[in-house]
């Protein structure tokens, strides 16, 4: 049997030879030098020391910020929307009352004064009718009973 030596490869194993490729880098199309540029300021040193008494020391980190969150208003949207719906229903309810008032008292004064033109037009007819009078005059007619006897009038 094939005991492992101490590589973990079996006792009568050979190796062979190995080739080995090393890649050649591509050179790029249009070579600029690299320019080492300083940062604008100088990030500060930090150190803090673990609780294990080991001491660590790097840069500090500025950590992205959240924005500040808005002030959240006293009341909410919402509640402000159904405040000027009920505003609203309240001004269309009193042009409402409005309107039905006036056309209520427009139409008591167009029967006032049907009420009134009909007053003064019977006052009228009554004092022509009933007026004494005084000089007759146009024509006047006698009528008397006619009578009709066989188809035959005796007048």
């Amino acid at each position: 049997m094939n005991e492992p030596t101490a590589y973990g490869r079996p006792a009568g194993h050979t190796t062979t030879g190995v080739e080995v490729y090393t890649p050649t880098p591509i050179a790029p199309a249009h070579t600029t030098p690299l320019v080492p540029v300083q940062p604008g300021a100088i990030p500060s040193v930090a150190s803090v020391v673990l609780p294990d008494g080991r001491v660590v020391t790097g840069y500090a980190i500025n950590s992205a910020q959240p924005e500040p969150l808005a002030a959240k208003p006293l009341v909410s949207r919402a509640a402000v929307n159904v405040a000027l719906g009920g505003v609203g229903f309240l001004a269309v309810c009193g042009g409402l009352l409005l309107l039905t008032t006036f056309i209520t008292a427009l139409t008591a004064l167009i029967t006032q004064l049907i009420t009134l033109a009909a007053v003064i037009f019977g006052g009228y007819v009554a004092v022509q009718i009933f007026k004494p009078s005084e000089a007759k005059s146009g024509n006047t007619f006698h009528i008397r009973k006619a009578v009709f006897k066989r188809n035959h009038f005796n007048g």
